[in-house]
């Protein structure tokens, strides 16, 4: 296996570090910490790579919350510069590592994500009569440290550029409790190894996914899974043998023992592919797509408060534009029209006033024909009206290739007085 050296040059570069500056304030450009580096940035820039030669770097402290949709998970925000040097390392070392990477490996790749795992699953669906479906037990939070190490060394061999991986790693914060016991353990062997990635960094996804490269490589070179798919620590393999996929099973969980990951024992089972399949916040069939139900309850819940934010005066209506502009990306890629139009019609988002609707005018909506969202500018203020209307619309995303779905794009108006 080719190791790969000389790479810190390339990464410290000022030209690396400034499209890792580009790359870090996406989405977040307005920011005060992003803003504030931005004021300076040729200095600030050069102060990191000053600090990057020298091996003065330190990385700050984390900002830590939970979300708690679709479960609740620990979100670890590193600062703004510590961003920029994640990007300055991914945009080096990630060609290296992702060119190992088996092709139905989805998690936080380029020209992969969610949709694209989602219609590999019902292309694999079509094919197949059975499926496994498993579930790594808290994954990120179990990532061995020392096995990471040494994962990473088998493809990089310079030595800067494993200061600083490893500087990533050690930092990072304390996760939720995984004291997993594995054979040849002792009493105290969970608690002195270190482990756990925080979810919210760049470089944790591209560890994460080397973490199981292996894994992927053995299920479909050793085992002889063909239809098999991963998106960080969900797996799923489809099959015609269901004593076979049960055979898989427990070759996984000893494999995966191997890497100090255990498997959710409620959460993997074989069952029939027409029951469906719950995966990425969708349930796929064989002939169709829906939202899992879990997903509708967290839709009324987000509708519910931003209906109460914007009634009281806290946040714009651009915000509630975004929010639902998200919901329609994610529910246009399902079986969602008569969904999609029963919600949007029905809501409104009055000043001072929760749920209330002037009669008639909830029940606008905009058809339109498109493969793209869009969002509609809102209305000038009428000189007789002394409420500004404003509305959201959003359009049926790109029709999915894999997944024939009758009908044609819908959406329905989001309203604001």
């Amino acid at each position: 296996m080719r190791r790969h050296g000389d790479l810190w040059p390339e990464i410290i570069s000022f030209a690396n570090l400034l499209l890792a500056a580009r790359k870090a304030q996406r989405g977040k450009r307005f920011r005060d910490s992003t803003s504030s580096f931005n004021f300076n940035l040729e200095g600030q820039l050069l102060k990191l790579q000053g600090e990057l030669q020298r091996k003065t770097y330190r990385p700050g402290p984390y900002r830590s919350f939970v979300i708690r949709e679709p479960k609740a998970r620990l979100i670890s925000a590193a600062p703004y510069r510590d961003r920029v040097v994640h990007h300055a390392l991914c945009n080096v070392i990630e060609p290296i590592f992702d060119g190992t990477f088996i092709h139905d490996s989805y998690a936080c790749r380029t020209g992969k994500g969610t949709h694209a795992a989602v219609d590999r699953l019902t292309y694999f669906m079509r094919r197949s009569r059975y499926v496994l479906k498993c579930d790594i037990r808290k994954f990120f939070p179990s990532i061995d440290h020392g096995i990471l190490k040494a994962l990473v060394r088998r493809k990089i061999k310079c030595s800067d550029t494993l200061w600083l991986a490893d500087l990533i790693v050690d930092h990072s914060n304390e996760q939720e409790p995984t004291a997993f016991y594995f054979p040849a353990d002792d009493l105290f062997t969970p608690f002195e190894r270190r482990r756990g990635l925080p979810i919210g960094n760049l470089t944790s996804q591209l560890f994460a996914n080397l973490y199981l490269s292996g894994f992927d490589h053995w299920m479909t070179e050793v085992i002889g899974a063909r239809f098999y798919i991963r998106y960080t620590g969900d797996f799923v393999v489809l099959a015609d043998g269901k004593p076979w996929l049960h055979d898989v099973l427990r070759q996984a969980a000893a494999y995966l023992a191997t890497l100090r990951l255990k498997l959710h024992e409620t959460k993997c089972r074989v069952f029939p592919v027409k029951s469906g399949v719950e995966f990425l916040g969708y349930r796929v069939f064989p002939d169709h797509r829906s939202l899992r139900r879990s997903n509708l309850k967290v839709l009324r819940d987000r509708m519910r408060r931003l209906q109460e934010e914007y009634a009281d005066g806290l946040i714009e209506i651009e915000k509630v534009r975004q929010s639902v502009r998200s919901w329609i990306a994610h529910a246009s890629h399902a079986d969602t029209y008569g969904l999609r139009r029963a919600v949007l019609r029905q809501c409104a988002f009055v000043r001072g006033q929760v749920g209330k609707r002037r009669p008639g005018l909830a029940g606008r909506f905009l058809e339109q024909q498109s493969q793209e969202l869009s969002i509609s500018q809102p209305q000038h203020e009428q000189p007789d009206e002394p409420e500004q209307q404003q509305r959201v619309s959003g359009v049926r995303g790109r029709q999915d290739s894999a997944m024939p779905e009758s009908g044609q794009g819908i959406g329905r108006s989001v309203h604001a007085r």
